[in-house]
């Protein structure tokens, strides 16, 4: 999703997500009438089904990556050998297994991307949902943050990024582009 600052595309993130909840209109996600749901159902919703990943990597500063990544597990009461199995197959698929016991404020940008990343997948997520992903990163982790999403993609994985970029729009197999609250293009890549 595409467009300029003001233009709705977070607020669109946050509606599918279900961070916010339409004021009119209805909403079907992966199913489910969405409006009129109460906050925990839609909490369960997000902790079950959605994952975020956010510009500012929203990790927390005093607990290492690995326990950033296995918190959404510890909440969702998984055991505790499959939480460490998942979240040592999260750290190898994102490459980072080599970083696990770092606190954020020991990696670099690029690898906090992929730590938040690795946290979003860890609930194994129907949907995951990006803003501005690469907005902090510098041309070369934002081409890894990319490459990552693109394998996931081929996975199977539905994948939703707002930008801003253009760069990162052309590596996508849909564009819609919002301007003033409304969609204004919706067009599959060549």
């Amino acid at each position: 999703i595409v467009g300029p600052s003001g233009s709705g595309k977070s607020t669109l993130l946050n509606l599918i997500g279900c961070l916010d909840t339409p004021t009119a209109g209805s909403y079907r996600l992966l199913g489910e009438e969405v409006e009129g749901l109460g906050r925990n159902r839609l909490a369960e919703i997000r902790n079950r089904r959605i994952g975020f990943v956010f510009q500012s990597f929203n990790l927390l500063p005093q607990i290492t990556a690995r326990e950033n990544v296995e918190l959404p597990l510890l909440f969702k009461g998984v055991p505790r050998r499959e939480r460490q199995e998942r979240v040592e197959r999260l750290f190898a698929e994102v490459g980072l297994t080599d970083r696990m016991h770092h606190r954020p404020t020991e990696l670099s940008g690029g690898q906090m991307q992929r730590v938040a990343i690795a946290r979003a997948l860890a609930c194994d997520p129907t949907l995951l949902l990006a803003d501005e992903p690469t907005g902090n990163l510098d041309s070369a982790a934002g081409r890894d943050v990319l490459h990552l999403f693109e394998e996931l993609g081929a996975q199977g994985r539905t994948l939703l990024v707002i930008t801003h970029d253009p760069a990162v729009a052309a590596r996508t197999r849909r564009v819609v582009r919002i301007a003033d609250g409304e969609i204004v293009e919706d067009r599959i890549a060549a």
